[in-house]
């Protein structure tokens, strides 16, 4: 399960999405979850489909990265999906049982929401699959710049999001050494009830700190070796530059964000 964890990977690729601003990708991702969310019927669903399929076609990434994005979060869908099944007792009863009651309702609610969720992590996992840590910090700054004006730590709190982000890929590598160094010491992390179970997970949780800390040591100790002091005074190796592709990019999601509120009135 571990290794379909997928945030914070970043693919290297050439594609028409690779080379979009990354402040314009924030924003456009941006404008896709409220393209999602806004929209209450099948077919604002169907135009938030449409364009996510676009996004990951011209991304040029792997369709089994996607699916394997998704496995992380199947037990979050089934679980959603569970509630809304039989806590929504609205509608045309379709199956009755005592106190079990499943309406047309609950069933429609359930699948909505398992595709808007499927939609939502498969679009925004576009982010950082296309777009390095190093861009995207450099995004975030530009685009919170405005907040520098309130003495704000905008570089900073960039840094700090990127890295943690970064480091994700690398914490998940080191709890697969972690279980797998205490199964060869005999420790049982698979089978056993429920509190054998979370017994377990305390032998991989403790070096699993310790290590995260000593990494974070030696990344400040790295970081203070080369100088760094924040944001103050730094210049950027890549200025980020805007093109027409990226305007085009922003009018194309701004299109379909304008389709699904206009559906959404009429419907």
């Amino acid at each position: 399960m571990l290794k379909d964890i997928t945030l914070g990977q970043y693919f290297p690729g050439n594609s028409i999405i690779h080379r979009i601003d990354p402040r314009f990708k924030i924003i456009i991702t941006v404008v896709f979850i409220a393209m999602l969310f806004i929209g209450s019927s099948p077919v604002c669903l169907e135009v938030g489909a449409v364009f996510c399929i676009m996004a990951v076609i011209l991304s040029e990434i792997p369709f089994k990265m996607i699916l394997k994005s998704l496995k992380p979060v199947v037990f979050i869908m089934l679980f959603t999906s569970v509630l809304n099944l039989f806590l929504i007792t609205k509608g045309r009863p379709l199956f009755e049982w005592k106190f079990i009651k499943i309406t047309d309702n609950g069933v429609y609610t359930s699948i909505f929401m398992i595709i808007r969720i499927v939609l939502l992590i498969a679009g925004t996992s576009l982010l950082t699959y296309t777009t390095s840590p190093i861009a995207l910090t450099d995004a975030i700054e530009r685009l919170l710049s405005p907040l520098k004006k309130l003495k704000f730590p905008v570089h900073d709190l960039a840094m700090m999001m990127t890295i943690a982000l970064r480091f994700v890929p690398t914490l998940i590598e080191e709890t697969e050494k972690i279980m797998s160094a205490q199964k060869a010491r005999g420790v049982e992390m698979d089978g056993g009830k429920l509190l054998d179970r979370i017994k377990s997970v305390i032998p991989i949780i403790i070096p699993l700190f310790i290590s995260a800390v000593r990494r974070a040591g030696e990344l400040a100790t790295a970081m203070e070796c080369r100088c760094y002091h924040g944001g103050e005074g730094r210049t950027k190796m890549r200025q980020l530059k805007l093109s027409a592709a990226d305007c085009l990019a922003l009018i194309i999601s701004i299109f379909f964000m304008a389709s699904v509120i206009f559906v959404n009135i009429v419907i």
